[in-house]
């Protein structure tokens, strides 16, 4: 989750853990208690209108929200559509991020009326490395689905997971969504957390992010965007003149900035890879946790950060990938969601 866009706000909403696939690099458990309810879904929206609307009226700053809908895999939930339309008749806009098996031509149809802004499908690589990570079958499962939601004319984006499993194939990702006439071509690292944890020795070191980034940047195809949310990529891409060194966040890692999460059984979190409970928005303010909660007052406070990313004069449009700085600092008995990014080379 990154924006480096003023007065953007995001919502990513996991409607359920639920999925047909599992995926070996997975950050969800699985074991999320009773998924929200259809009306406790609307309660949960308007929540956070009023939220915004309270911003508005006392700061007199405008915001463009909108939704990042998943899972799991969203198609799980029976009610997807239904949810779909309560979100977008209060004018927000929604993405929907999916595996894209289950994604039929009436399906893909279905999204297209309800004005659906884009949907992120996650490809790995070449059908042998997909299918290696994400289950047998799985990788012509998702191109089905891919062409019927091009066929519907909505923007398609792919993404894929970056491990020593697949980096080396992302030329390939490049030409497949070439030829599949996608939109554009995202990329994240991997977060060793849920059943990631194991792939620990799969984790790209420092060296090869910076030359596997440096290769990607290079890359131009006309008609495809490649575009990422990892903090460090985007300094990576941007000059940097000393005049944002400042202890103000204003862009790079959402976390505490720009979005929040909700996972199934409304659990608040800064980020679905920063499994830090902020409270459950069944019995708290939205609003008042994004206000008073302690982890998301000390990820705005570069103070309290640790290591190189605390004294980086980037700070303020990066801080490093929070999760993964949470995951991999827990493996060796810290925990600590602000320590530094182990994996950044700027």
């Amino acid at each position: 989750m990154s924006s480096n866009e003023s007065h953007e706000f995001f919502i990513q909403w996991h409607l359920t853990e639920r999925c047909n696939l599992q995926c070996t690099h997975c950050y969800q458990t699985g074991n999320s208690g009773t998924e929200l309810s259809l009306a406790e879904v609307e309660a949960a929206v308007d929540e956070v209108g009023d939220m915004l609307e309270t911003w508005t009226t006392h700061y007199g700053l405008p915001f463009s929200p909108s939704f990042n809908i998943t899972g799991g895999e969203p198609f799980l939930r029976k009610d997807i559509f239904e949810i779909l339309g309560i979100i977008g008749s209060r004018g927000y806009e929604i993405y929907l991020l999916s595996n894209g098996t289950l994604v039929s031509k009436e399906k893909a149809n279905k999204l297209a009326q309800l004005g659906i802004k884009g949907v992120q499908v996650s490809i790995e690589g070449p059908e042998e490395i997909h299918d290696g990570i994400r289950g047998r079958g799985s990788f012509s499962q998702s191109l089905r689905g891919i062409g019927n939601l091009l066929a519907a004319g909505l923007n398609v984006s792919l993404n894929v997971t970056l491990s020593e499993i697949n980096a080396d194939y992302f030329p390939d990702l490049v030409a497949l969504s070439s030829s599949l006439g996608v939109q554009k071509l995202g990329f994240s690292r991997l977060v060793p957390a849920g059943r990631g944890e194991k792939l620990v020795p799969d984790m790209l070191g420092k060296g090869r992010v910076r030359k596997i980034y440096e290769q990607i940047f290079s890359l131009e195809v006309p008609g495809l965007e490649i575009v990422t949310g990892d903090p460090v990529a985007s300094q990576m891409r941007s000059a940097f003149d000393g005049a944002d060194a400042g202890p103000v966040p204003k862009g790079g890692c959402a976390a505490g900035l720009s979005g929040l999460t909700l996972l199934p059984d409304g659990t608040i979190v800064p980020c679905r890879r920063l499994f830090i409970p902020l409270g459950n928005i069944r019995r708290d303010s939205l609003r008042e946790v994004w206000a008073t909660a302690e982890v998301l007052t000390a990820l705005r406070d570069r103070d309290r950060y640790g290591g190189k990313c605390g004294a980086c004069v980037r700070w303020a449009n990066c801080r490093g990938c929070r999760a993964i700085a949470y995951a991999f600092s827990g493996m060796q008995g810290a925990g600590d969601f602000l320590a530094e990014d182990p994996q950044c080379f700027l």
